[in-house]
């Protein structure tokens, strides 16, 4: 420890901060400044890391959720090497690696993405509550911590409460948390919009709460301490600091704690760009330079932590040998390779409701998958997913051996913790609830999109036919929503969403089958409440057909020179076998059926297939439960879509499909109309 080292590296990082803000012109200095004591103790004396292997599994992990503070992690890892000094200089500029936000770059220590407040820290949960697994299951000697750093808006965003709870009640001590509260918003004083005891709040869902000044570098290091030893709790640190800290008019005067201080250049705020520099002690010709005798100790501060971690590498190699089973079985965990499975053996009733073929998969899964983290919002009796729950047990708090994690009501939650899960490694997290509740889920998983991670999302009760529960839990636009991520493009320049709707049972399972294969992207399963009945086997076996959902789309029947081509995906693929078969009878028409369970895998297809399976020279027909636009791009100009262009009703799913249209004799109807016969 040296005062005059912490200090000196503290002021550096200020001036990093502010010289990226000032250069880009945009961004966000007073935070940063604010919270730059913490990130230099946290690093340099607790936060255990190879700066050689950035991506070593049993490091500790620091999670941001005030995105907006990028420029001071951007500072932390300059200091380590991470980045250049040409790479802090682009900050927010085009093919930057230092964007506004922080993106996911674990090889520059970057955690995860963040921006969207709230749903930083609440990852952070998810990478604790996997790390508990593996624990469980491998011992105590790969314990780790994971950090978390929230801010005034982060706490008051509705998702801390979910993430305060859980992680309370689960005991998560290897979650540590430092709350940034510099009592300054972006457009107001906190006083004007809160006046909660943050403190008692988390006290009171079970966490260790310190609070400190954190600038005072000496408390910073006596709660870290305490947080480190806490054996039963997640700890919360509220650090008291001062936005801008540091900050100085042209005179010399102080310019601290300012609103405008949030989120301008220091520059255009009442502080003085160069007279606060020349506080901080930096060279106004050469801002981004790290002070001479800081650079001196992060160099020798990078070789400690590499002998340090590499002794921890040592002790763990002398385990793995010690364990060569486990280990090989650890290895698959975190090199994501699946065990093999027989996906055609699962066995499962004819006219099942997808939601119950999924049961059975996941029953199965359950005893074959060791990795596998299963998550239900308050409806796994509802959503299935008790199937898996009936071969494990739930995890709670000092027992982590089980793999079913009860989220209760909070879908948002729940999903951004699976995010957590994923970016930690190691585990395959698996969340579900009511399709119309993804609304509620709708950022984190934006964010599993954007961050491509492969989290599995199962969604039942998929159309208006969950009848008698009446609009609120009818989803129509949800398919469309979801939909438009399986046209978006994510940074690898791949569809950064693979959303499956499945026609029976045998296509449930080949869609568990392809999301368990899809490492790359997260993938929905969009389920049904109702029973199906199955579709005709026209090869080997019913799951032998059903294996071309690996294509997105196949023929369910076919006919020579088809008069009309039906598409649909889920429930509506059965009602078109109804209606292909009135056509034939009564008009001789011949139909081409098609299962587009996604559109998305479908358009990856060779043109060639593309045009096999619906071909563009034939009138096509589609039937969707949702809004017509979901099957737009596969029926075509000359085509015609049946489907909802309205909220559902409260009724029996039978008395809806006969109101709305939903029955083969209407197929018939449509499809006469559109032939003009």
């Amino acid at each position: 420890m040296n005062k005059k080292i912490d200090q000196l590296a503290v002021n550096n990082i200020r001036a990093l901060c502010i010289s990226m803000v000032e250069k880009a012109n945009s961004g966000h200095p007073g935070g940063p400044m604010g919270g730059a004591d913490f990130m230099h103790i946290l690093y340099s004396e607790f936060l255990n890391f190879d700066p050689s292997d950035m991506s070593w599994e049993f490091r500790d992990r620091f999670f941001m959720d005030a995105g907006h503070l990028s420029t001071l992690l951007y500072a932390q890892y300059y200091l380590f090497n991470n980045y250049s000094k040409d790479d802090i200089k682009n900050f927010r500029q085009w093919n930057s690696v230092t964007p506004g936000h922080p993106e996911v770059d674990v090889k520059r220590g970057v955690e995860n993405t963040s921006g969207p407040l709230g749903q930083g820290h609440v990852m952070g949960v998810g990478a604790a509550i996997a790390a508990k697994f593996l624990s469980a299951r491998f011992g105590d000697w790969m314990n780790h911590k994971i950090y978390g750093f929230i801010s005034d808006g982060g706490i008051q965003e509705e998702i801390s409460q979910g993430a305060g709870r859980i992680a309370g009640h689960l005991g998560l001590n290897n979650f540590i948390m430092f709350y940034d509260a510099n009592d300054v918003q972006l457009s107001t004083m906190t006083d004007e919009v809160t006046s909660e005891d943050t403190a008692m709040k988390y006290e009171a869902w079970g966490w260790n709460v310190i609070t400190i000044d954190a600038h005072n570098h000496d408390e910073i290091r006596s709660a870290l301490k305490q947080a480190n030893e806490e054996e039963k709790r997640p700890t919360l640190i509220i650090g008291k600091t001062i936005m801008g800290k540091g900050c100085v008019t042209a005179d010399g005067e102080s310019y601290e704690g300012h609103c405008e201080l949030h989120g301008k250049p220091i520059g255009d705020t009442g502080a003085d760009y160069e007279a606060t520099l020349k506080n901080l002690g930096a060279n106004v010709e050469d801002s981004f330079a790290k002070y001479e005798d800081v650079e001196k100790f992060y160099l020798e501060l990078i070789e400690d932590k590499k002998e340090k971690a590499a002794a921890k590498k040592k002790e763990i190699e002398d385990w793995k040998n010690s364990y060569p089973d486990l280990a090989k079985k650890l290895d698959s965990f975190f090199s994501e390779d699946l065990p093999e499975l027989d996906f055609e053996s699962i066995e499962y009733k004819e006219g099942l409701a997808t939601r119950a073929a999924s049961s059975a998969v996941l029953g199965y899964l359950a005893q074959h998958v060791e990795n596998m983290i299963v998550s239900s919002a308050d409806l796994s009796n509802s959503d299935k997913t008790d199937g898996f729950l009936k071969h494990t047990k739930s995890l709670q708090k000092g027992d982590f051996s089980g793999a079913f994690l009860q989220s209760g009501v909070a879908e948002l939650t729940m999903a951004a913790m699976a995010n957590g899960m994923a970016l930690h490694g190691g585990v395959i997290p698996v969340v579900a609830t009511f399709f119309v509740f993804s609304d509620y889920m709708k950022p984190a998983i934006r964010l599993s999109a954007i961050q491509e991670l492969p989290v599995k999302y199962v969604w039942t009760h998929d159309a208006f036919r969950v009848g008698e529960d009446g609009p609120t839990h009818q989803p129509v636009e949800q398919e469309a929503q979801i939909r438009l991520l399986e046209k978006l493009k994510n940074h690898s320049g791949h569809s950064s969403f693979l959303a499956l709707r499945p026609a029976d049972s045998a296509e449930t399972v080949a869609s568990w089958k392809l999301a368990l294969e899809n490492k790359n992207t997260p993938t929905g399963l969009i389920l049904s409440r109702q029973g199906i009945k199955d579709l005709p086997t026209n090869g080997e076996s019913r799951y032998k057909d059903a294996s071309h959902t690996s294509k997105g789309g196949y023929v369910v029947k076919d006919v020579e020179n088809p008069d009309v081509v039906l598409i649909a995906n889920g429930s509506e693929v059965s009602t078109l076998m109804e209606g292909a078969k009135l056509l034939e009878e009564k008009l001789s028409i011949k139909s081409k059926v098609v299962s587009v369970p996604s559109e998305g895998l479908f358009r990856q297809q060779s043109k060639s297939y593309q045009e096999e399976v619906i071909p563009s020279d034939v009138i096509s027909f589609g039937l969707t439960a949702g809004l017509p636009v979901n099957l737009e791009g596969l029926v075509g100009r000359n085509g015609k879509i049946f489907g909802l262009d309205h909220f559902g009703y409260s009724a029996p799913a039978s008395v809806l499909d006969n109101k709305f249209g939903f029955t083969g004799e209407n197929v018939f109807n449509q499809v006469k109309e559109l032939l003009n016969k």
